[in-house]
Parts: structure tokens; C-alpha cells; sequence
């Protein structure tokens, strides 16, 4: 079987599965910003997943949230700013900085769950629960 595109199909930008997903995320971060705007998705991804892991180097943190090197140290500096992070340097390695949720990160991070949960709900919401669960099992197979 040939899944080649044929050269003469229409190009229908709302088809595409590129512009369908960014306008879903769209959708998604403007419920985001609505729920939690005191934090971007990305500061409380970062947040998420060192409340989750406990400690993790500003590396190691950057990978386990898909962001890269630069990014990463914004949100951290950021996430500083706010008092919800604090860092170290690693003392075999002063170039690695050890990341841990501070006590006040921790707060701010289980407040905001129970805001996490709902938008996450929202955005999921046109479909029904078999295929909210279908939509997540497919989407996490593209990754």
C-alpha cells in the first residue's frame, strides 16, 4: 500500500493534523491561562514534575518536560523569582545546578491541582469519556 500524499490532493489546512493539534493547544492554554494565571503551562509542568521527583538537575528537569536548555533555565528563573524553587550548585560539578520545590512550591503546586484537574477536564470535555481515553492513548503514541 502506498501512503505517499498524491500530488494532486487539495491542500486543506484545517485537515492537517499539525494545524488541528496547535489549535487544540490553543484552546488548551487559554483554559490554562484562565484557571492558573498566575503560571504558565510550562512553569507548571516544570513545578509538576520536580513536586513530583523531589530534586533534579536543571538537565535532567529540562528532558522529563520536553523543554530545551534555554527554555528551561527561563521557567527556572522564574519559578525562583516566585519563591517556588530553590537551587544548588552541585558540589562535584559547579556547572550542574540541583533544582528542589521549595515549601512554598509545594503549597503552590497542590493548591493548583485541583485547578489542573478541571482544565484538563475542560479541554476534554467535547468528547465523551471512551473517547477521552481513546484521544490520550492515540496522542501518546505519537510521542
Amino acid at each position: 500500500m502506498d501512503n505517499r500524499p498524491k500530488s494532486d490532493a487539495p491542500y486543506v489546512l484545517d485537515e492537517q493534523v499539525g494545524f488541528l493539534m496547535r489549535r487544540a493547544n490553543q484552546r488548551h492554554l487559554a483554559l490554562f491561562a484562565h484557571h492558573i494565571p498566575e503560571l504558565t503551562a510550562t512553569q507548571f509542568a516544570a513545578l509538576a514534575k520536580l513536586c513530583e521527583v523531589g530534586r533534579a538537575s536543571q538537565n535532567a528537569l529540562g528532558r522529563a518536560t520536553a523543554m530545551d536548555a534555554a527554555t528551561i533555565k527561563g521557567v527556572v528563573d522564574r519559578l525562583r523569582g516566585k519563591g517556588f524553587v530553590a537551587s544548588t550548585p552541585d558540589p562535584t560539578d559547579q556547572r550542574r545546578v540541583h533544582l528542589s520545590p521549595t515549601e512554598t512550591g509545594l503549597a503552590a503546586f497542590r493548591d493548583l491541582t485541583l485547578h489542573a484537574h478541571r482544565i484538563t477536564k475542560e479541554t476534554l470535555a467535547p468528547l465523551n469519556e471512551p473517547e477521552q481515553r481513546a484521544f490520550l492513548r492515540l496522542l501518546s503514541r505519537l510521542l
